[in-house]
């Protein structure tokens, strides 16, 4: 079964190039995902297609309207089952490599990226099974964020990236950074590459890099080498 991802924006020009270069557009010629973006503004009813109003209460800013997105949702849904509807937001959980693992595994997911001052709660509370948030930062919009999840998610489809030992070692797939890599010439400018990886002893090489992984996640990531150790 072709995994399948809709996403759902009021702004979709911004996804056209990313979602057709590089890896997500080799998966989506080799069928290995079917990606579909979906313009909210299809979905209004009004001549100016509006997607957005005040705020009841007042303040700054403008919110999604639920009409556009209701009939979104409910039409995609009218078609097939979905495993989960994320709402791409800044007070979602945090993304991370465990999550990405999870949702590859799925079949149909539906991605809604936010703007403005966000979407009507009625959207969350009613449609919505999962909020994901990139990071602590805020963006324009979801955009950005949904083409972080969609990248993270199509790369670790199997048969998308030819070489699976290569996944296996990425960084956070085991709590551990990833150990430094070189490649030719072994000497460039006076600088030398390690020793251990010209000796083609694959047991030392291994341990080298064990030993820098570990050395770089005490270093840079302190909070992951706490995690790690406590498995």
């Amino acid at each position: 079964m072709i995994m399948r991802i809709d996403i759902i924006s009021g702004l979709p020009k911004i996804l056209t190039s990313p979602l057709n270069n590089s890896i997500i557009k080799r998966a989506r010629k080799s069928k290995k995902v079917k990606i579909v973006v979906h313009d909210l503004r299809k979905f209004t009813h009004d001549k100016h297609k509006t997607i957005d109003d005040l705020p009841y209460g007042g303040g700054a800013g403008m919110v999604l309207k639920p009409e556009p997105i209701f009939e979104c949702i409910e039409y995609l849904k009218s078609k097939r089952t979905y495993d989960e509807i994320i709402y791409l937001t800044a007070d979602g959980e945090v993304f991370n490599q465990s999550i990405a693992n999870e949702l590859s595994l799925k079949d149909n997911l539906i991605l809604l990226c936010g703007h403005y001052k966000g979407i009507d709660e009625r959207i969350r509370q009613h449609l919505i099974t999962r909020e994901i948030s990139i990071g602590d930062y805020i963006l324009t919009g979801g955009e950005v964020a949904a083409l972080v999840v969609v990248d993270a998610i199509v790369r670790l489809i199997p048969g998308v990236i030819s070489d699976a030992e290569s996944l296996l070692t990425d960084s956070f797939q085991d709590g551990l950074l990833d150990a430094p890599v070189y490649t030719k010439p072994s000497i460039y400018k006076g600088m030398k590459v390690p020793e251990v990886l010209l000796s083609g002893n694959h047991k030392k090489i291994s341990e080298w890099r064990l030993g820098e992984r570990i050395k770089r996640t005490k270093e840079r990531r302190p909070d992951l080498w706490k995690k790690f150790k406590r498995k």
